[in-house]
């Protein structure tokens, strides 16, 4: 249990109880400043648990030092608002850069009400303590990309919406031919005039935040050269790349591998592809996880983090069926078939996304890999904060982040989420998803 209420600080005070869902308070005589205190809590701050208030105004993280001066300055009440976290964890929000549905939505080819799909998803994930993420959009046509990404439009998250939409992952369609998974092959494209190519396929690259594409391909380096200048983010994956090849990619740009060990050349001693960059010296590289236990061993997920914790991402690559009973869904252009417990493109033994929620993974993570709990809400929330250029703002506590939190027990299990500093979603208030 925890508890809201609000303070009139000074000698004088009242105090008035309230629902965690409610924000209606008594204002008192004082100077209200929309200040809200959140005490009796575990913060993750600076890579360590630490016992220590979090203060919150404009939905964004102060700095309690300042707060108390400028309060003298001018007069005015400490903070107006409390939450008791009743001795829970207070982490920043999970960050999913690889979605690609959820609740019955494809963002790929469900195009009729796209805003409405968004918004669905966006209000869905709180349960599971996303506070933003990149709606991915699987190997598809030309048309279909420009159609999406004048569509998928990034949106600030709020008490209201959701969880913020910070842009769209486009995971394809220049990817191996060889190494093409769950995606449509008929539809993969060789950006042979390089940066050229993708303009001509995308179009706008205004929404786009990342993208992933094989190195190996031809004028695939000139076009990751020219979009990391562009400031989109860059992954190599579905890629049957060389160790020297990768390197190369590195240099040009590309600062993620999407989905480790999926899609890609398995580790050889005398060429290891993709993977290899992790025992190499581009020390800023990161690698997504799908730690559902399915994609992945999890011997191999404790290999690669023992390589390079620092670079761990973990993702959900969620499809449609998230959230919904087993049956038959989309992935982009194929049908996928959906168990108790993963996704497969219908009538194969391919792998097609996941149907696991963040909150599992980072679970499940935690169990592979014997890390701290620190370390295992790091790898969802400012890894992929990292990758995207946004540490300042999001997946961390320091003062002049957004204030999009998430309050966990020690299982790690989502008891309320955060945007802007405003409860979006609370166990006790829980909601149902209608498709």
């Amino acid at each position: 249990q925890w508890k809201q209420r609000r303070v009139h600080g000074g000698i004088r005070y009242s105090v008035m109880a309230f629902s965690p869902i409610s924000h209606e308070v008594d204002h008192d005589d004082g100077v209200y400043t929309g200040v809200t205190k959140f005490t009796n809590v575990r913060i993750l701050r600076g890579g360590e648990l630490k016992k220590e208030n979090l203060y919150v105004r404009d939905g964004k993280i102060i700095d309690p030092q300042r707060r108390f001066w400028e309060a003298v300055e001018n007069d005015e009440v400490f903070f107006d608002f409390e939450v008791d976290c009743g001795g829970y964890i207070l982490a920043p929000g999970y960050i999913d850069i690889q979605i690609n549905g959820a609740f019955g939505v494809d963002f790929t080819s469900d195009g009729e009400n796209v805003a409405r799909d968004l918004h669905k998803v966006s209000k869905g994930v709180l349960t599971h303590g996303v506070t933003a993420y990149l709606p991915t959009l699987v190997t598809s046509t030309s048309e279909t990309y420009r159609e999406r990404l004048q569509q998928l439009v990034r949106q600030v998250g709020s008490k209201e919406y959701g969880a913020s939409v910070l842009g769209v992952h486009c995971e394809g369609p220049f990817i191996s031919e060889l190494k093409y998974g769950a995606h449509s092959v008929d539809c993969i494209r060789s950006p042979e005039d390089g940066y050229d190519s993708i303009l001509n396929c995308y179009g706008s690259l205004d929404n786009i935040a990342l993208v992933t594409m094989a190195p190996e391909l031809p004028g695939a380096l000139d076009a990751i050269a020219k979009l990391h200048a562009q400031g989109i983010k860059i992954a190599a994956g579905h890629s049957m790349v060389d160790i020297d090849t990768a390197c190369k990619a590195v240099e040009a740009g590309v600062s993620l591998i999407t989905h480790l060990f999926n899609a890609m050349v398995p580790f050889h001693h005398r060429d290891p592809g993709l993977v290899g960059l992790l025992g190499t010296n581009h020390h800023q590289i990161f690698y997504s996880l799908i730690a559902d236990g399915i994609h992945t061993h999890p011997a191999s997920i404790k290999m690669a983090y023992r390589a390079h914790p620092a670079g761990a991402v973990l993702v959900t690559d969620a499809i449609s069926a998230m959230g919904l009973y087993p049956g038959v869904y989309h992935l982009g252009q194929n049908s996928v078939t959906i168990d108790e417990y993963k996704a497969t493109v219908t009538g194969t033994h391919t792998l097609a996304g996941s149907i696991a929620t963040m909150d599992y993974c980072v679970r499940k993570f935690r169990e592979f890999t014997g890390c701290s709990i620190p370390e295992a809400l790091a790898a969802a929330s400012y890894h992929p904060a990292q990758v995207l250029g946004l540490q300042k703002k999001k997946g961390t506590l320091d003062f002049g982040a957004d204030a999009d939190l998430i309050l966990l027990n020690d299982d790690l299990e989502v008891l309320a989420t955060y945007i802007a500093g405003e409860l979006a979603w609370s166990r006790q208030h829980d909601f149902t998803i209608k498709n």
